[in-house]
């Protein structure tokens, strides 16, 4: 997770007061134009398509739903509904609004299963069932957990909830405090409640379930607060864990055994997730679970990435610090590894590779493989073998400078010796920043172009690593890096990339950090929001915006798309800019309190001109 230190001590007063591509290798510079951005995007346009592409799992539930996270387990984020065209999507219109009551950020995405959407909202973790076959959108019920307000305190980066999964007629998600629940989806009812993180060693959990074969499969968060990162199944029907595993330390602990498997050999030997630590810093080196989480029922493998790891202080933890920053791969049932892939081994710029692991079977080669395209933090976009974790394919997808590449043989980066960070040093214009080249935001794929459609980010930070002393339940990060716009004179760009041949199709650069998802759909359109609060429709062969609404807040969320009970197709998208963009490095956007107590943003410090704190669901039709 990528936050910088200074805003983070600015962050606690106010918890307290809510208690009571280019691919260019060149240097950054802060080239943001000092006249400030426009509300406008500019795009690079071009034409492809990769014929013979396809998304590895089916859709989940009837195509007119949207039942899990990412609408499928292979995180595609495509929709086969087709009534909006590149010919008609400018007729767009708002069909109706609702407020969820919360001003912080809403990541995530609603569900719509059946007649009813379900939405859940940043901290205190509300849930909602809205009624859609009936004029005003109803409640249907209302569900407010018990949600300890000491996390609040413990969260890095904001508030945020990623979203709901349902299966079984239960609607599943995590709250703030560590906790996991199971809702009726009919009646609002409680079924069951777990704990699952520990609050007083920073553990909160904000990432988004999926379940699978009757399992929940949840993770943590809390990698700048020393927690011990895991990944652990729940009984869907009881709520009693099932198997948890460890992301660092022996192999034990991490379910390590006679499955394990990876392809390169320096990943191979015994308790690697303790060995390439320093003494037992392991206890406290992060690795968290708080990104997206991907499923083959083929290969009954389960996908994720681990978060960074702590502290940021690269001097105190000497080694590979296996296993984070990492793509793992593990057996659904038991929670046992079988590949790994480290993709930025000895992190020391807050490279978490939690973002999505999207399933795909692509033509690489003459031959059709069966992969996951990982869009990573460090800026390298991946095509993965998803069986055995080869690299096949590693391309920069944004402005960097760290690395020169990635060694296919060895499946590790080439590091710039002078963009390696040091305790006491400041190490200045590393691109891309901590927030990555991408961050939470989710991509999405179409089968149509065979493309896959990037909301990145184009940011660059000095960094200087300091020493830091490791106490319970308070930051453990060791480092300061104040970020900047990156090179070019934008700071987001939204692309459509081709993970066959590593290249960029075509761009949309944004003024601001494009940091909500895509939705891709068969109509040919193309979904996603803005940080200054623009909701675009785009031509998803040539990059072409064809429409665009302002929906107030900036959008840090992922659009959805449903048909109503009318036979209509529906777009959904949540308006309230948060997290690392909009409580950390943010101007003036927060107008809640009397008066703002953070200290001001210097990344985004013009922002506020075009948006502030909300909390709202749109819904467009034609």
């Amino acid at each position: 997770m990528s936050r910088v230190l200074r805003a983070y001590r600015a962050i606690l007063p106010l918890a307290a007061l809510a208690a009571c591509s280019s691919g260019e290798k060149t240097a950054a510079t802060d080239s943001a134009s000092s006249s400030g951005p426009q509300a406008t995007s500019s795009a690079a346009t071009g034409t492809t398509s990769v014929s013979g592409a396809q998304i590895a799992v089916a859709h989940a539930g009837p195509p007119g739903e949207w039942q899990m996270p990412a609408g499928d387990y292979a995180s595609s984020r495509y929709s086969q509904l087709a009534s909006i065209t590149p010919q008609n999507a400018a007729n767009l219109k708002v069909a109706w609004a609702f407020s969820t009551g919360v001003l912080r950020g809403h990541e995530g995405q609603p569900l719509v299963v059946g007649n009813t959407m379900y939405v859940v909202t940043p901290y205190p973790n509300v849930s909602y069932a809205i009624d859609l076959a009936q004029t005003g959108q109803p409640l249907k019920w209302k569900f407010r957990p018990e949600n300890d307000q000491q996390a609040i305190g413990r969260a890095c980066c904001d508030v945020v909830n990623r979203g709901a999964a349902y299966a079984d007629g239960k609607i599943f998600y995590n709250l703030l405090d560590g906790h996991t629940v199971a809702i009726d989806a009919a009646t609002g009812n409680q079924v069951w409640r777990t704990k699952m993180g520990d609050l007083s060693r920073g553990e909160t959990i904000t990432m988004a379930p999926i379940v699978v074969k009757g399992k929940v499969i949840v993770g943590s968060s809390g990698g700048e607060m020393g927690v011990r990162g895991w990944i652990a199944a729940l009984d869907a029907a009881t709520g009693k864990e099932v198997w948890r595993a460890y992301n660092i330390g022996p192999d034990k602990d991490v379910k390590v055994g006679p499955r394990f498997k990876t392809f390169y050999a320096h990943d191979r030997g015994k308790d690697l997730g303790a060995t390439t630590w320093p003494g037992d810093t392991w206890k406290t080196g992060g690795g968290a679970v708080w990104g997206w989480l991907s499923y083959d029922p083929a290969l009954n493998l389960i996908y994720h990435g681990t978060s960074n790891p702590g502290p940021w202080n690269e001097n105190q933890r000497t080694g590979d610090n296996k296993w984070t920053a990492s793509i793992l791969a593990r057996d659904a049932d038991t929670g046992e590894m079988v590949w790994a892939l480290q993709v930025t081994p000895h992190d020391m710029w807050d490279y978490d590779a939690v973002n999505e692991n999207i399933l795909v079977d692509l033509p690489i080669k003459g031959q059709t493989r069966k992969v996951l395209v990982h869009f990573d933090r460090n800026g390298f976009a991946y095509t993965v073998d998803r069986a055995t974790g080869e690299v096949l394919l590693a391309e920069p997808f944004v402005p960097m400078n760290w690395s020169t590449g990635i060694d296919l043989a060895t499946g590790r980066p080439k590091v710039v010796e002078t963009k390696k960070t040091a305790q006491d040093k400041n190490i200045k214009d590393i691109c891309p920043s901590l927030e990555g080249g991408k961050n939470q935001q989710p991509a999405a794929f179409s089968p149509q172009t065979g493309l896959f459609y990037v909301p990145t980010n184009n940011l660059c930070m000095d960094f200087q690593a300091r020493a830091v002393t490791y106490i319970a339940g308070t930051p453990f990060i060791g480092g300061n890096a104040p970020e900047k716009g990156g090179p070019g004179g934008y700071r987001g760009e939204f692309i459509a990339w081709d993970a066959t041949t590593g290249k960029k199709i075509w761009g949309i650069k944004e003024p601001y950090p494009v940091w909500g998802g895509a939705l891709a759909t068969a109509g040919g359109v193309v979904f996603y929001g803005t940080l200054d609060g623009w909701f675009k429709a785009v031509d998803a062969r040539n990059g072409k915006v064809l429409w665009q609404f302002k929906v107030g807040s900036g959008v840090v969320g992922n659009p959805v798309t449903y048909t109503g009970p009318d036979g209509k197709q529906y777009v959904a998208i949540y308006a309230g800019i948060g997290g690392d963009m909009g409580l950390l490095i943010a101007g003036d956007v927060a107008a809640n309190l009397p008066f703002d107590v953070r200290e001001r943003g210097t990344t985004l410090p013009d922002i506020a001109k075009w948006t502030s704190w909300g909390g709202e669901l749109f819904v467009f039709s034609l």
